[in-house]
């Protein structure tokens, strides 16, 4: 019989999940002696700008009440780019990404700056989303002493020009898209060369007020989802590390009765390739619980 294999993708998306949700993360992982793949953001976070999302994305608001967002996320992250000015994360937090480094856990990119990216990315030139990366890469290269091998964008949000700026970057894989198996992706009729592993379950912010689930049953959903072979999970800093940090500490006992064997994305990138992954299609479309659209994998 085959066990289950579980990667963790860690999303931080903003400066308090930077600096309270990544070192209690750090904490219960090295608790459980489980290595993950931390992407964080690196430029300025401008989460309050998010709010514009009530007005164009279809569920957006029924989301943040569902899940109570001002409370998990906090007032001031509520405001940051709006009432207060953003404060910039990695230049700020430095100690908190080479520490993630230093005691085993692979760190990437997230983004240079998350709402940007995730709200106009389809409208952004090529100058402007290149120098996003580039931005993100050299702060990057000069905090941690090498250059980074891997990149995720924001909500799960891609278009023909990220994909091909990332392929320049000689990245060893990305984690881009929701899916099921590692993939080399087809967009829009263009092949692109760099792996893509996909998130294969669903985010605790989709699934929390959705169906009956809540905080106490989540776990019961996510153990009955997991399957024999690679399974990869994305948390978030803000709600995993931090308000739903016991949550996320009673899943990884549920896994542990499983038998389940942990591994970082960049484990699961090498085992991948040996196995010889195909092209699959990758394009934009909606997912249960989440507003807006995603890059989804196509069966």
């Amino acid at each position: 019989m085959t066990l289950p294999t579980v990667a963790f993708k860690v999303d931080v998306d903003t400066f308090v999940g930077t600096r309270d949700g990544v070192p209690r993360l750090l904490e219960i992982l090295d608790s459980f002696g489980i290595k993950a793949t931390f992407y964080f953001s690196m430029g300025p976070d401008n989460s309050g700008k998010a709010i514009r999302r009530i007005f164009t994305r279809k569920g957006f608001l029924r989301k943040m009440l569902r899940t109570r967002a001002p409370s998990m996320y906090g007032l001031k992250t509520l405001l940051y780019g709006t009432l207060l000015p953003p404060p910039h994360i990695a230049e700020s937090l430095p100690d908190i990404l080479q520490k993630t480094a230093s005691v085993g856990h692979e760190v990437g990119i997230h983004c240079w700056d998350h709402v940007r990216w995730h709200d106009y990315l389809p409208n952004m030139s090529r100058d402007a989303v290149r120098a996003d990366l580039e931005k993100a890469g050299s702060l990057y290269l000069e905090l941690m002493g090498r250059r980074a091998e891997t990149t995720a964008a924001p909500g799960w949000t891609v278009s023909a020009l990220s994909l091909e700026l990332q392929d320049a970057m000689g990245l060893r894989y990305c984690s881009d898209s929701r899916g099921y198996s590692p993939y080399y992706p087809v967009f829009g009729g263009r092949k692109f060369s760099t792996l893509q592993i996909p998130t294969t379950l669903p985010t605790m912010d989709e699934l929390l007020g959705a169906e009956g689930i809540s905080a106490d049953t989540i776990n019961d959903y996510y153990l009955s989802q997991i399957k024999p072979g690679l399974n990869v999970h994305t948390i978030h800093a803000e709600l995993e590390g931090m308000s739903q940090s016991p949550v996320f500490v009673e899943l990884l006992h549920g896994l542990r009765k499983k038998g389940a064997r942990f591994i970082t994305l960049s484990q699961a990138a090498e085992e991948s390739i040996l196995h010889d992954p195909h092209e699959c299609k990758l394009c934009m479309g909606e997912l249960p619980g989440r507003a807006g659209l995603v890059a989804i994998q196509q069966g």
